[in-house]
């Protein structure tokens, strides 16, 4: 892709919001707001990601936190009913913290062992960014990144950027259609439309790049060809147009997505090499007795050979 074409796609990502980072503790507004949890869903554990309480805290300007609670609260369903949560390190509490400028981000923070400290940077009752990027940082906490040694790290942090923010795109959708259905404010069903078109337009650009990068036509070619490139921490141009993917294998079979929760069990994380990254993913879905399906198939599009 050329320099030129890179600089447009970027500015059109940052619009909606495409930047993705940790950073270090800072102090939050005093108001917050707890959310009531939902019911657990079918298999998880009674106190989970899908069940522990949200703090709505931060500069939320003239939006209504409670307004903000809701979305977020429907976000998180959409995400995660019916995805057994088989981690064994989720958190007891979220909070979801909005700030005026900056990127959306997990707080690796040193307190609140177990706290997972989510970042959103919104417009004015932009709900369409707010359940996006919150999407894609609770999918950073469903893969088990969002406590303090959680640190990014290449080689493989870009295969993570690529599911969770799939993983925030599968949500999304699912959000689209209940908000149709059942909207959280009154008579605001028309809104589903206007969601379901933010996340066309990200897909359509995601589209344009795997179109580009050769990945639509061979994956394992792609990846072989353009891995220099690929392995840069990060939702990289090449992360991005590989979450369409694996978005195609969330929504053909919904149940592989338990396998994100068996991610970053392991000390190095994602600085180990691809081969070995693979291997102890499927090790960590043997031990938590989760689907190997998504690390199956993955390895098998990327031609990783693992045992």
């Amino acid at each position: 892709m050329e320099r030129r074409e890179f600089a447009e796609l970027v500015v059109v990502l940052v619009a909606v919001g495409l930047v993705f980072k940790p950073v270090m503790l800072r102090s939050i507004s005093q108001r917050s707001l707890v959310a009531t949890p939902p019911p657990s869903s079918k298999g998880s554990p009674s106190t989970s990601l899908l069940t522990v309480p949200i703090e709505i805290a931060g500069d939320w300007g003239h939006m209504i936190p409670r307004s903000a609670d809701l979305v977020v609260e429907r976000m998180r369903r959409a995400c995660l009913d019916d995805v057994p949560l088989v981690s064994d390190r989720q958190p007891a509490r979220l909070r979801v913290d909005e700030h005026t400028s900056g990127s959306p981000a997990i707080w690796l923070h040193p307190g609140d062992s177990d706290l997972a400290w989510i970042i959103v940077d919104i417009g004015e009752r932009d709900w369409s960014k707010l359940a996006y990027q919150f999407g894609h940082e609770l999918g950073h906490v469903l893969a088990n990144s969002w406590q303090a040694d959680a640190k990014p790290a290449p080689p493989c942090q870009w295969l993570e950027e690529a599911m969770v923010e799939a993983f925030s795109l599968y949500g999304l959708g699912r959000l689209a259609k209940a908000w149709k259905q059942n909207p959280p404010f009154a008579g605001d069903n028309a809104f589903g439309d206007a969601i379901a078109g933010y996340r066309e337009n990200i897909i359509k650009a995601y589209a344009a790049l795997a179109d580009s990068q050769g990945l639509t036509r061979d994956a394992a070619v792609w990846f072989t060809d353009h891995r220099s490139e690929i392995e840069i921490p990060g939702l990289n141009p090449f992360a991005q147009a590989m979450s369409l993917t694996i978005l195609a294998e969330y929504e053909q079979a919904p149940e592989c997505i338990e396998a994100v929760g068996a991610l970053n069990r392991w000390s190095d994380r994602t600085a180990v090499p691809v081969i070995q990254y693979f291997e102890l993913w499927k090790e960590s879905c043997t031990e938590l007795r989760a689907s190997p399906q998504l690390p199956n198939r993955l390895s098998e599009l990327l031609a990783i050979p693992t045992r």
